[in-house]
């Protein structure tokens, strides 16, 4: 479609394992293709713009640096998943985000093996990591677990409850201040 913006390395990307390939030199131009790419998609369907592009880079490295699906990536408030969707195998279906038989507006464990928790709202994803991360400890299965928390969902007291029992899953469990200062906007 004439509508939707030039994304050549993006193009190239199907699922995470694809981004791990290219060279680090290229994963500024990545994130900008996928930026365009959030804002146009969101730009047809509606959704939650600023959560998605506020964690364009973000989104990119993790997906770079670990394994995922193994790694567990868990985002605290769904509606940041925008990016992640469209990394995961989901782009050619991203237009339908929120639509009737489309995919869901957060994180949802039925339409990808990369969400493995389903979030909506915030507060929840050092909790769960945690308990990916501890089942991974007490089975001896390789992986980490990580959380993707943002500065507002960090006033909650279940996240700070997590926090205080995260020793249990020794160095298997990551989480990740999203300190943007923005909670759910500016």
């Amino acid at each position: 479609m004439s509508d939707r913006p030039p994304t050549p390395l993006l193009d190239r990307i199907a699922i995470p394992a694809d981004l791990r390939g290219l060279p680090q030199s290229d994963l500024r131009q990545l994130a900008d293709e996928l930026r365009l790419e959030t804002i146009s998609a969101v730009g047809t369907t509606g959704g939650h713009l600023g959560s998605g592009l506020g964690v364009v880079e973000l989104t990119t490295a993790i997906h770079y640096v670990f394994d995922t699906p193994r790694d567990r990536l868990v985002w605290d408030v769904g509606h940041q998943c925008y990016p992640h969707k469209i990394l995961t195998g989901r782009r050619d279906r991203i237009r339908t985000l929120r639509q009737g038989g489309g995919l869901s507006g957060f994180t949802r464990r039925s339409e990808s093996e990369y969400d493995p928790f389903g979030a909506a709202h915030s507060s929840t994803s050092i909790s769960a990591a945690l308990g990916f991360a501890v089942a991974n400890k007490l089975s001896g299965a390789s992986g980490k677990a990580i959380a993707v928390i943002g500065d507002g969902a960090m006033s909650a007291g279940m996240a700070y409850e997590a926090m205080n029992n995260a020793q249990a899953a020794g160095n298997r469990l990551v989480v990740i201040l999203n300190d943007n200062d923005m909670s759910i906007a500016p």
